[in-house]
């Protein structure tokens, strides 16, 4: 019988996997969010990545003030991301937030526990999807109240986007936004949709409407983005990795078919 004071190290020599071998990206979701980490989950390939989450403090209703709120909490949440460990990228998961914070406070704020690493905001790269689609004129859904909409659209008139139609679905709190039934997704797209839209621009990482997009596209026969979708097809971008099989959408498709053309 083998007594507690008689272990000693007996085993073969340890072997350590380097630690590029898995690529880490963080991301920060607000305490209330129910739905992105299920998106990674979706999108991001699991055999060749991990996601690792760290949650920001947020009181509803969802307004602009109560947004602008996080932004003295997001270098601590950054730090709490695997201190010391290489990141490929930290995705700050608040498409409205980012909007009135502000992506370049955001990266600043991020920046200042997390040096180097690239910051990923949903709005900026909702922007960037619709140059790789070549898209100007979009038509807009949110779950949103007016006032918290209201600035959304301010920002991607000024960023180069013309919101041509706008559907505000009136909620105040996230974790009911995060309940949304398809349905009502789709009837607020095919309401939100026109023959000028080139697109459609799902706004907000609460809105359960990845598993959505491939269908609406079918049915609308043009390209459908939501903040989620955006925000984690350029965080694969930044670790320079393939999405999960089976991502939805235009945005993956045109992005996989240049990969592979290239």
């Amino acid at each position: 019988m083998v007594q507690s004071g008689d272990v000693m190290h007996s085993g073969p020599p340890v072997r350590l996997d380097p630690a590029s071998a898995v690529s880490r990206m963080g991301i920060i979701v607000l305490s209330t969010d129910l739905t992105t980490e299920r998106d990674a989950a979706r999108l991001v390939p699991a055999e060749q990545a991990a996601v690792h989450v760290t949650r920001v403090s947020f009181q509803n209703p969802t307004t602009p003030e109560n947004l602008r709120l996080m932004g003295p909490f997001l270098t601590q949440a950054a730090a709490l991301i695997l201190p010391s460990e290489p990141l490929a990228a930290i995705y700050y998961s608040c498409t409205a937030a980012s909007i009135v914070i502000g992506d370049a406070a955001i990266a600043e704020a991020i920046h200042a526990s997390r040096p180097g690493v690239p910051v990923v905001t949903p709005s900026a790269a909702a922007l960037a999807a619709f140059q790789k689609l070549g898209v100007r004129r979009v038509a807009l859904v949110t779950p949103y109240l007016p006032e918290t909409t209201r600035p959304v659209i301010r920002y991607f008139n000024e960023h180069g986007l013309e919101i041509i139609k706008c559907v505000s679905l009136g909620l105040e709190d996230d974790r009911d936004m995060a309940r949304i039934s398809p349905d009502t997704i789709t009837e607020a797209v095919e309401a939100a949709d026109t023959a000028e839209a080139e697109a459609i621009f799902l706004s907000c990482t609460a809105l359960p409407a990845v598993g959505l997009i491939n269908a609406l596209e079918a049915k609308l026969g043009k390209p459908v983005v939501s903040s989620n979708q955006a925000a984690l097809w350029q965080m694969l971008g930044h670790a320079g990795l393939t999405p999960a099989t089976g991502a939805p959408g235009l945005l993956f498709a045109s992005d996989m078919s240049e990969r592979v053309a290239s």
